[in-house]
């Protein structure tokens, strides 16, 4: 006789093919087993060789002059006073955001125009031009000092904040429309294709459908675009002369010598010239991470 309980069976889990196996695993990872000393050890470590030499400059800057304590107490700002008053560098300072703001503006729409040349369409010389493009990126910018001095000399633009924006912008372009080309294969060509269908012009189409998309791209190109020109000190050195002219990295260094170094005054004029650059990052953080990943995947 059979009974209810024979009858009853117990249910076997029964897991699909190619499913994931979503169990415990019992074995794990060496990497996981490590202790936490030893991961922050090496964190640690790291953050103390990048923050002290910060803290040096933070130091020296707001501490009052020939005092030695390793606390900037008593707090003075006279530095800063000295630097953007009697050095000129609210001068320098306005002359930097201008030469870089025009960099990144210039970069970022002859590198759209030309990446979208490169993503979109096939030409003979296409491979080449992309190595050439490359191959720009191996020469350093003071074996053209040169040529590019006299080239501005002929265009009587010597002395003009215009040499050095174009002269950022020359150098910028290779790597931004290689990058810009990069994010719009990434974006299908059949959006745009559909905005044709619906009566759109390519410039049209564009506008609305692709460039929206641009935008964490954009952002990172133009402010590696902006922050290079922010920190370069060659060209406002050789392309610029006037006092009233020049920028940052060139005020930077009128504060020094050949018999001394005013340290306050430099460490002021460093940060000064740090804390743009710093809140530019902290406020396009997002963006920017968001647009080399997109670059980095291929679409």
């Amino acid at each position: 006789m059979i009974t209810k309980e024979a009858t009853e069976v117990t249910p076997v889990p029964v897991r699909l093919t190619g499913a994931p196996d979503r169990r415990p695993s019992r074995h794990k990872r060496a990497w996981d087993e490590a202790p936490r000393w030893q991961i922050y050890l090496p964190l640690s470590i790291y953050l103390v060789f990048t923050l002290v030499p910060f803290y040096w400059i933070l130091l020296f800057a707001l501490r009052p002059a020939g005092s030695t304590s390793l606390v900037p107490w008593p707090m003075t700002f006279d530095h800063f006073e000295k630097v953007w008053n009697e050095r000129d560098f609210a001068v320098y300072f306005q002359n930097s955001v201008l030469t870089g703001v025009a960099t990144l503006l210039l970069t970022t729409g002859v590198a759209l125009a030309g990446g979208y040349a490169l993503a979109r369409f096939d030409f003979k010389i296409k491979r080449g031009f992309m190595l050439a493009l490359l191959c720009t990126q191996f020469v350093p910018g003071a074996l053209l000092l040169v040529p590019l001095f006299q080239i501005f000399a002929e265009l009587k633009m010597i002395n003009s904040l215009g040499s050095v924006i174009i002269a950022e912008t020359v150098f910028q372009l290779p790597l931004s429309m290689i990058l810009i080309s990069g994010f719009i294969r990434n974006v299908p060509y059949s959006l745009e294709e559909a905005a044709w269908v619906d009566g759109c012009n390519r410039l049209t189409a564009f506008r609305i459908v692709v460039l929206p998309l641009l935008r964490p791209g954009l952002i990172a190109v133009g402010s590696f675009a902006f922050v290079h020109a922010w920190n370069h000190f060659l060209f406002a050195l050789m392309f610029l002369s006037d006092q009233t002219k020049q920028t940052i990295p060139v005020g930077l260094n009128t504060l020094m010598s050949a018999d001394s170094v005013d340290l306050g005054a430099l460490a002021a004029g460093g940060i000064i010239a740090a804390v743009p650059v710093v809140l530019v990052f902290a406020f396009i953080q997002k963006w920017l991470i968001t647009g080399f990943s997109a670059g980095a995947v291929k679409g």
